[in-house]
């Protein structure tokens, strides 16, 4: 598995718009506690996605938007997508090892669902 440091990066989805081609988006890589806990936190958008690693579930405390959450397992399979509004807590996700952020709807427009397999291209 690989080792990310917090930085930028790439989100490749292959196959994930129906036609087979892969689907990349800018990801913004956030793997030291405190880049985790900062988050999306006090942002009005994001230009693709945050991956948080290592996390297994997330909270919208403070957050100005709604946002899309993927968990990934440890072989970056998508687990399950859920949208949530500012202020809530999500529970952990069992076998959760990584957790993907971005604004409400993106992940929709991505083709991102559950039992898919991404890629992160650390830049």
């Amino acid at each position: 598995m690989a080792r990310w440091r917090d930085g930028r990066g790439r989100l490749v989805m292959h196959g994930s718009n129906g036609h087979g081609a892969a689907v990349t988006v800018p990801l913004e890589i956030s793997t030291s506690y405190r880049a985790r806990t900062k988050g999306l936190l006090g942002r009005d958008s994001i230009a693709g996605a945050m991956l948080l690693s290592p996390a297994s579930g997330v909270h919208t405390f403070g957050m100005r938007i709604p946002i899309d959450v993927a968990y990934l397992d440890r072989h970056l399979t998508v687990l399950a997508v859920r949208t949530m509004s500012p202020g809530r807590l999500g529970l952990p996700r069992l076998r959760a090892r990584h957790v993907l952020e971005a604004e409400a709807g993106s992940m929709a427009g991505w083709g991102l669902r559950a039992g898919m397999r991404v890629a992160v291209e650390a830049a």
